[in-house]
């Protein structure tokens, strides 16, 4: 049975984004909700590999007797503060709309769950939200064949054409950290850009451990002791979950693993880096190592 340290550790990355800062500066006896919205591409009804965090997305959690409306940030996530800390254990959140792209249906509504509460302030936590698209996108797999209905004619089939390539991001690909310095694939820079500061991509302890000025581009380059390594290859597995689905690190796994990094010891950090190491290089669940599939910019 683990102890209650390890699982203070092991939930504590959960909670980092309720802890922040700007949140709590001057907070009295508030109530915050956060969580995030997917583009259902698929339109599958359930977060999946291919479904991606929505920009722009507006979001309501709605209570008997009020409610408020939210954008997503560029990582899809939104929070929403409610004054007096009442209880929202019976209020639901929904998608509102969305961007041109992903903004046509909504996914089912969430019910929002209290996660912590302290000091006469609460936290609760929505479960993923989906927007979706008009009709699901050219890789998704075809929709079942309603029950009951007439089974087509067999018909010899067609000849074969020449096998088309994936696109990128469905393919396996794990670049290194060097491949992302280089200037003819900087165009894969999607979710984050160079400038990015470290605090806002991985969080409030790597703000503390690196900086307020220290950037994704700075962190690609640290070559310095262990806390430097962790830093270049965590900065390198976060940009290759954001470019590739079938990366070895889900986005969440690598800012949950980067945190306990920062809250474990140097050991622990040690380790982390070396598995981000790994699976940057391509090397990881005893599989074939993969490759960069990296298209230069045009």
């Amino acid at each position: 049975m683990a102890s209650s340290s390890d699982l203070l550790y092991r939930f504590l990355p959960l909670l980092l984004p309720f802890l922040d800062p700007r949140h709590l500066a001057g907070v009295h006896a508030d109530a915050i909700v956060r969580g995030t919205v997917f583009c259902d591409q698929c339109k599958d009804g359930s977060p999946t590999f291919l479904d991606y965090p929505l920009q722009g997305a507006r979001v309501r959690v709605s209570c008997v007797d009020q409610y408020t409306d939210e954008g997503t940030d560029l990582f899809g996530m939104y929070t929403l503060q409610f004054e007096g800390s009442p209880d929202l254990s019976g209020c639901v959140a929904r998608v509102l709309d969305g961007p041109p792209e992903c903004g046509v249906a909504a996914g089912p509504t969430q019910r929002l769950r209290l996660v912590f509460r302290m000091f006469d302030m609460a936290a609760y936590a929505v479960d993923p939200l989906l927007a979706q698209p008009k009709q699901p996108k050219d890789f998704c797999a075809p929709a079942p064949p309603k029950p009951g209905s007439s089974r087509p004619p067999l018909l010899p089939p067609p000849p074969q054409a020449p096998a088309a390539r994936s696109p990128p991001f469905l393919e396996a690909s794990a670049c290194s950290y060097d491949k992302w310095l280089m200037p003819e694939f900087r165009c894969h820079w999607r979710v984050v850009q160079p400038e990015t500061l470290v605090g806002v991509a991985f969080g409030p302890l790597a703000y503390a451990r690196y900086g307020p000025g220290a950037t994704l581009w700075n962190g690609l380059h640290d070559r310095g002791e262990v806390y430097g390594t962790l830093l270049r290859e965590a900065t390198a597995a976060l940009l290759n979950s954001y470019e590739n689905f079938r990366f070895a690190f889900p986005t969440l796994s690598v800012l949950s693993e980067m945190n306990y990094a920062l809250l474990g010891t140097r050991r622990d950090a040690l380790m982390v880096a070396l598995r981000f190491r790994r699976a940057n290089y391509g090397m990881s669940g005893g599989c074939a190592p993969v490759g960069c599939k990296f298209a230069p910019c045009s």
